[in-house]
C-alpha cells in the first residue's frame, strides 16, 4: 500500500494571562485559535496550581512555537519558592541571561507570578513572545476590582518588558486582541480548510497596505457584527480618509476568524470619477447581478423596489455580510436634496434591510444616509470617520517612507512627522503620498525619505489654489499629486512614460482594461501617448511594475488597472484643462474601441455595459449626435418607438439608460449638447424626465420637462408639446403645484387640439380634470366634470365599443365620482354624518362600482398590470365606503379587491399610485378593528409620499391618522399641508375632522 501523506503537525501556541481578569479574552482567542488549527494552552491545562507546576509550564514552552502574553493589572498566583529554586538549579545562566538588560536579579525572583514566569521563560527559549495590554477604558470582567499594589507590580513587568524591545499592542475588546494575535501570527498558522461560507471575490479596490489608527471603529464593525440587533453601519468619510481600507481591513481578519458565523460574504463597489457628481451613476448592475448570483429566477422583473425587496429577501435566507463600498455616486451632492439617494431600488434595499436583516449591511459613502434616517441608534448605525489623530499620521508617514534627515530609524511618533501629519489635517491618502513621494524622490541616498523636504510639494498651496473651488476639501491630494506629475514630468523617458499611464487613467470613471489601454497607446495621440509608439510590451509591463511599487496604482490579473479616484480625477481635470484636443481624441479612440469590440445588440445588461461607456467616452469626444444615434437609440434602446426601448422595457434598465442621457446634457437635466439636432435636444429632455419620474426622482423631473416642452413649442410640435404639457401638469399634481398643474394642463389640450390628434385632445383632457378636482377652487369641481363628461364622449366616439373611460382616465374620473362618498364615509366615522346612504352618494357608489366591473367585463389577457391594479382600487375604495356607511365592523378579509390592489401596485412599481391604495387599507384596517394593521400601511404610505416629495399624499396620511386615531397634532400637519398647496379637495373633509377634534 502506498504510505499515507503525513499530517502537519499542530501548531502550538501559549496564551499567557490572569484568566480572572480576561475570561471573555481567553474564551474567544481559544475559539479562534482552534478554528485555525491551533493547539492552543493556558495555565490552567496543568489544573491546581502546585510545586510541580512551573516545572511544567517551562517544558512546554520550550515546545511550543508562540507565547501570547496579555498583561493586565492583576498579578496572579506567585509559585512556591522551592518551585522558583528548583528551575535555577537547572537553568544556572537564568539570571544572568536578563541582568544584563533590567538588571534581573535572583531577589527579584521571589515576587514575579507565574504568569510573568511565562514570560520570562519564553524569552529564555528563545520563543516568539507577543505582548499586549488592554487600552484605557478596555472593559475587564463584570465584577473586576484592580489592587494598587498588584498593578504597580504589573507595571514594573510591563517596563521591563518593553526594555528587551518587545513589540506590544494595545487593545479594546476581545475581538480587538483576538484581531491582534491572528495577525501577527499570520506565518505561524497552517493553511485554512476549506470553509463553508460562500464568499464572492471581492470588488474592493484602493485599501491600504496597513491600516493605522483605527482601533476604536475596527471594535465598532467587530461590536456590530455580533450583535443580532445591528443591522446597518453607514461609515461616512471624506474621499482618501480610508473608509475602504478600513472595511477591507476589518473583512481580512473577519476571514482570519473563519468569518465567525456568516454563511455568505459579499461586496459590492459603487466608487467612480473622484469628487465629481455622478448624474449617471446607477445601481441597476448591482441589483441585476446580485439577484442573478443568489437565483433569482427573473432579476429584470419588477421595478426598483419590487427587485429591492425580493434582494433583502434573498440576502436574509443566510446569514450575509453585505458591503456596499462608494455609495456617494448614487446620492445628490450639496444643494436641496443634499444625500439624498437617487436610487430608489438602493434605498428600498437599505430601509428593507435596516428594518430586518439576519446578518449587516456595511456601507462607505461620503454623506449621510437619511434613507434609513429612522433606524439610527436602533438598527442602523452612523459612523462619522475623522481624521487621522497627529500620532496615527504619523505612523502613515513612516509607514510609507518618511523621516528625519540622518535618522533613518526614527521613531514612528517624532515630533516633525507628527507636525506633518497636522499640516494636512489628518487626511490619509495625502499622508500616504507626502512619504511615497519623499522617498521616491531620493534618487541619490542624501534625503532618505526626509520630511522636511516635503516642502518642495508646495502643499501649503492647497489653502488658496482651491479657496473657492468645490474640490477645496481634497485641496492637499491634489497638490501632493501635482508633485509626483512635476516629478515625473522632468525626469528621464521612464519616468515620462509613468506620467504617460497616470494621465491615460483620468479617461476612465472604473478600472480601465488592458484592450483599451492598448487601443490608446496605438497609434499614438499627441499630447498623450506619442512615446508609446517603438515600446515594446515588456515596456508597459515594466512601466505599469513601477507604479505599482511604489502603489500609485493597483493592477489586476486580467491585465486591467486603477488608481484611487482621486488621483484619476486630478489627472482627468489636467488632461481636459491644458490638452482638451488630447482629451477628446482619447475619448473618441475609446468610443470606436467599445463601438467595435461589443457585439451589436447585447441580450443582457452586462453585455450592455461596454455600449453604455461608449455613450459617455463619445459625448466626450464631441461626438453627441453619432453616440445617440448608432449606440443610444440603435443599439441599447433598439429603436424609440413602440417595438423599441429593449433596455427599459426587457431588461429594466431605467437607471443605466438615464446614465447614458444624462452624458449628453451640458448642464445637468436643463441643456442638452447643441452638438445634436434639434428633434434630438427635445426627445434627450423627455427621455430624461421618464427616467427621472420612473426612478422616483420627480423634483429632478421638472427641468428637462419644461425644457423639453419649450422646445417642442418652438418646433410647433404640437402632439409632443401636447405630451409634454400633460405630463408637466401630472407631475405638478404629485408635487402639489396644484395652480401650475392646472395652468399647464390647460395649455396641453389647447397644443392637443392644434394637433388634431384624437387620442391627445380625449386623454389630456383628464388630465386638466385631475388638476382642477385636487385644487377644488370654486367652480372648478364642475369644470372638471364637464372635461370628463367630454373626453368620455371622445372616447366613445373615437372607440365605439368601449362608451366608458378606461385605464389611468378612467380611474381618474371614479375618483372625482366618488368624491361625496368618500366624505360622507368619514363624515360618519366621525359622528357628524347620519350613516344613512343619500341618493348623491348612493348613486355615486353605483356609478363607481358599474364602471369598475365594465373594466373587468373587458379585460383582455396582456393588459397593463397598472391598469388592473387601478380598477381594484376602485372597486375596493367602493366597498370601502360602503361599509363606513353601514356602521357595522367589516371582517378584515371581507374587500377582495383590496389585496389585488396593493399586489399589483407593488409588482407594477407605481409608487405614484400606491400611496392611495395603502390609505385605503388602512381605513378598512381601522373599521375591521386592527388598528396595528391600519398604523402600519400609513407608516409605509407616509414613507413613500416624504421620499416623493409627494405632499397631497402626505396630507391625506395625516388627515387618516387624525380621524383614525384622534391626534389633534396630526390635524395641524394636514391643515398646513393642504393650505400651503391649496389642495381644496380635502378642505371639507378638513372642515369635518376640524369639528370633530373639538370632542376628542
Amino acid at each position: 500500500m502506498p504510505a499515507m501523506p503525513a499530517m502537519p503537525t499542530p501548531r502550538r501556541i501559549f496564551l499567557s494571562m490572569v484568566s480572572d481578569e480576561f475570561r471573555a479574552c481567553r474564551a474567544l482567542l481559544t475559539q479562534d485559535l482552534e478554528r485555525a488549527g491551533v493547539d492552543v494552552a493556558t495555565q490552567e491545562k496543568w489544573g491546581t496550581l502546585g510545586a510541580t507546576t512551573l516545572a511544567k509550564l517551562d517544558t512546554y514552552l520550550q515546545a511550543c512555537d508562540a507565547v501570547i502574553h496579555v498583561l493586565g493589572d492583576a498579578l496572579g498566583h506567585l509559585p512556591p519558592a522551592a518551585a522558583v529554586d528548583a528551575l535555577l538549579a537547572r537553568y544556572p545562566g537564568f539570571v544572568a541571561h536578563f541582568s544584563q538588560h533590567i538588571g534581573f536579579g535572583a531577589k527579584l525572583l521571589a515576587g514575579v507570578s507565574y504568569t510573568q514566569w511565562e514570560a520570562y521563560l519564553a524569552l529564555f527559549h528563545q520563543r516568539p513572545l507577543h505582548l499586549y495590554r488592554p487600552a484605557a477604558g478596555a472593559p475587564r470582567e463584570p465584577g473586576w476590582v484592580a489592587h494598587p499594589p498588584q498593578q504597580a507590580l504589573q507595571a514594573e513587568h510591563w517596563q521591563r518588558l518593553c526594555a528587551l524591545g518587545r513589540d506590544w499592542g494595545e487593545f479594546l475588546n476581545a475581538e480587538r486582541l483576538s484581531s491582534h494575535v491572528l495577525g501577527d501570527l499570520n506565518s505561524l498558522l497552517p493553511p485554512r480548510a476549506a470553509t463553508t461560507v460562500q464568499v464572492a471575490p471581492t470588488r474592493l479596490t484602493h485599501s491600504a497596505a496597513v491600516l493605522v489608527g483605527r482601533e476604536a471603529e475596527l471594535a465598532l464593525l467587530d461590536q456590530a457584527w455580533s450583535n443580532p440587533s445591528t443591522h446597518v453601519v453607514v461609515i461616512r468619510g471624506k474621499g482618501g480618509e480610508g473608509k475602504t481600507s478600513l472595511v477591507a481591513a476589518w473583512m481580512a481578519e473577519l476571514a482570519c476568524k473563519g468569518w465567525r458565523g456568516a454563511q455568505r460574504v459579499l461586496d459590492w463597489s459603487f466608487y467612480s470619477q473622484g469628487t465629481k457628481d455622478q448624474s449617471s451613476a446607477t445601481a441597476d448592475f448591482f441589483f441585476d447581478r446580485v439577484l442573478s448570483d443568489l437565483g433569482d429566477p427573473d432579476p429584470k422583473a419588477g421595478g426598483p423596489e419590487d427587485r429591492a425587496a425580493r434582494l433583502a429577501d434573498l440576502l436574509n435566507q443566510q446569514r450575509t455580510l453585505l458591503v456596499l463600498d462608494g455609495l456617494e455616486p448614487l446620492q445628490h451632492p450639496p444643494g436641496p436634496l443634499h444625500g439624498a439617494l437617487k436610487d430608489k431600488g438602493m434605498a428600498a434595499l437599505l430601509r428593507a434591510l435596516a428594518a430586518r436583516n439576519t446578518g449587516l449591511v456595511v456601507v462607505t459613502t461620503r454623506e449621510r444616509v437619511d434613507e434609513i434616517q429612522p433606524f439610527y441608534d436602533r438598527t442602523a448605525i452612523d459612523l462619522d470617520l475623522q481624521f487621522l489623530s497627529p500620532l496615527a499620521g504619523a505612523q502613515v508617514l513612516h509607514n510609507a517612507g518618511a523621516r528625519r534627515a540622518g535618522s533613518a530609524s526614527i521613531a514612528a511618533d517624532d515630533a516633525e512627522l507628527q507636525a506633518a501629519s497636522g499640516e494636512v489635517k489628518g487626511h490619509a491618502l495625502t499622508l500616504f503620498l507626502v512619504g511615497n513621494y519623499l522617498l521616491l524622490i531620493d534618487d541619490s541616498g542624501r534625503r532618505q525619505g526626509d520630511i522636511r523636504q516635503r516642502h518642495t510639494m508646495r502643499l501649503a498651496d492647497a489653502e488658496h489654489e482651491y479657496q473657492n473651488d468645490s474640490r477645496r476639501a481634497y485641496g492637499h491630494a491634489f497638490k501632493a499629486i501635482e508633485a509626483y506629475e512635476t516629478w515625473f514630468a522632468a525626469g528621464d523617458e521612464s519616468a515620462r512614460l509613468q506620467l504617460s499611464v497616470l494621465r491615460l487613467l483620468g479617461l476612465f470613471d472604473r478600472p480601465a482594461k488592458a484592450a483599451a489601454l492598448a487601443a490608446l497607446r496605438q497609434p499614438p495621440i499627441p499630447g498623450l501617448t506619442e512615446l508609446w509608439p517603438g515600446q515594446t510590451d515588456r515596456q508597459w509591463r515594466i512601466t505599469l511594475a513601477r507604479l505599482q511599487e511604489i502603489r500609485l496604482i493597483d493592477a489586476a490579473p486580467d491585465g486591467s488597472i486603477d488608481a484611487h479616484p482621486l488621483i484619476r480625477e486630478y489627472f482627468g481635470q489636467q488632461l481636459r484643462s491644458r490638452q482638451p484636443q488630447a482629451f477628446q481624441a482619447a475619448h473618441g479612440r475609446l468610443f470606436d474601441h467599445l463601438c467595435q469590440s461589443t457585439p451589436h445588440r447585447p441580450d443582457t445588461l452586462d453585455g450592455l455595459q461596454p455600449l453604455y461607456q461608449a455613450v459617455v467616452h463619445g459625448c466626450l469626444a464631441g461626438r453627441q449626435q453619432e453616440a445617440c444615434d448608432k449606440v443610444y437609440i440603435d443599439r441599447i434602446l433598439r429603436g424609440g418607438g413602440a417595438d423599441g426601448f429593449y433596455s427599459r422595457t426587457k431588461l429594466g434598465a431605467i437607471g443605466a439608460d438615464l446614465g447614458a442621457e444624462a452624458a449628453f446634457f451640458e448642464q445637468t437635466w436643463t441643456r442638452v449638447s447643441a452638438n445634436l439636432s434639434e428633434g434630438d435636444q427635445a426627445w434627450l429632455l423627455s427621455e430624461a424626465a421618464f427616467s427621472l419620474h420612473a426612478l422616483g426622482r420627480i423634483t429632478e423631473a421638472l427641468e428637462p420637462m419644461r425644457a423639453g416642452l419649450e422646445k417642442r413649442i418652438r418646433q410647433a410640435n404640437w402632439k409632443n408639446a401636447a405630451n409634454g404639457a400633460g405630463n408637466l401638469s401630472g407631475l405638478e399634481v404629485t408635487l402639489g403645484r396644484l395652480g401650475e398643474a392646472v395652468a399647464d394642463a390647460r395649455r396641453a389640450i389647447e397644443f392637443a387640439d392644434r394637433s388634431g390628434d384624437a387620442f391627445k385632445q380625449m386623454g389630456l383632457r383628464t388630465t386638466a380634470a385631475d388638476a382642477l378636482h385636487q385644487s377644488g377652487q370654486a367652480g372648478q369641481q364642475d369644470e372638471a366634470r364637464v372635461l370628463f363628461a367630454t373626453a368620455e364622449a371622445m372616447q366613445h366616439k373615437r372607440q365605439p365599443g368601449f362608451e366608458l373611460l378606461y385605464s389611468l382616465q378612467g380611474f381618474r374620473y371614479c375618483d372625482l365620482i366618488l368624491a361625496p362618498a368618500e366624505r360622507a364615509a368619514w363624515a360618519a366615522a366621525l359622528g357628524s354624518g347620519s350613516g344613512a346612504l343619500s341618493g348623491e352618494v348612493a348613486d355615486a357608489l353605483a356609478d363607481a362600482e358599474r364602471r369598475g366591473n365594465k373594466m373587468f367585463d373587458w379585460r383582455v389577457a396582456g393588459d397593463p398590470l397598472l391598469d388592473i391594479a387601478l380598477d381594484h382600487l376602485t372597486l375596493a375604495r367602493v366597498a370601502l365606503y360602503r361599509a363606513a356607511l353601514a356602521g357595522q365592523p367589516p371582517a378584515a378579509n371581507a374587500n377582495p379587491h383590496l389585496a389585488p390592489a396593493l399586489d399589483s401596485l407593488r409588482q407594477a412599481g407605481q409608487s405614484d399610485h400606491l400611496p392611495k391604495a395603502l390609505l385605503t387599507a388602512a381605513h378598512w384596517q381601522a373599521l375591521a378593528g386592527d388598528a396595528a394593521a391600519a398604523r402600519r400601511h400609513l407608516d409605509e404610505a407616509q414613507q413613500i409620499a416624504a421620499r416623493g416629495p409627494m405632499p397631497l399624499y402626505l396630507a391625506d396620511v395625516h388627515l387618516h391618522r387624525a380621524r383614525l386615531f384622534g391626534d389633534p397634532s396630526e390635524l395641524a400637519l394636514a391643515l398646513a399641508l393642504i393650505e400651503k398647496h391649496g389642495y381644496g379637495r380635502r378642505r371639507a373633509e378638513l372642515g369635518d375632522a376640524r369639528r370633530a377634534a373639538q370632542a376628542w
